[in-house]
């Protein structure tokens, strides 16, 4: 890897791909509801204005962006923008270090002597 962008993006379908070849003793399928659902909570969480922590990763939460008055750029006149909540990621330590280079790229998880590529468990 040479550390320049290979033009290709994770995508969800590219996620469930990956988990499910380090699980072959899980089901495509029940790869596939894992992860789904996993998102579905996530999303549920930041409408309810939880935060979310997910340690070597990062945080999500939602940060309320206050009503005001902006400009219509093509005209110049004046535009009220409404007030909202937006879903906020801040990455973390270890992501920050290893997208960097510096990190051990190894996965952390709190069950001792696991490895997700290897299939054990």
């Amino acid at each position: 890897m040479s550390g320049e962008p290979s033009g290709k993006g994770m995508t969800k379908s590219g996620l469930i791909e990956a988990v499910a070849e380090a699980t072959p003793h899980i089901s495509k399928r029940d790869t596939e509801i894992v992860v789904n659902t996993s998102f579905e909570s996530m999303a549920q969480a930041l409408k309810t204005g939880e935060r979310i922590e997910i340690r070597g990763f990062g945080s999500f939460q939602v940060k309320i962006r206050e009503a005001r008055e902006g400009r219509n750029p093509k005209t110049g006149a004046p535009v009220h923008i409404s007030a909202k909540r937006t879903p906020f990621f801040k990455v973390g330590k270890e992501l920050k270090e290893m997208v960097d280079g510096h990190g051990s790229g190894e996965a952390r998880t709190s069950e001792p002597g696991f490895n997700p590529g290897d299939g054990s468990a």
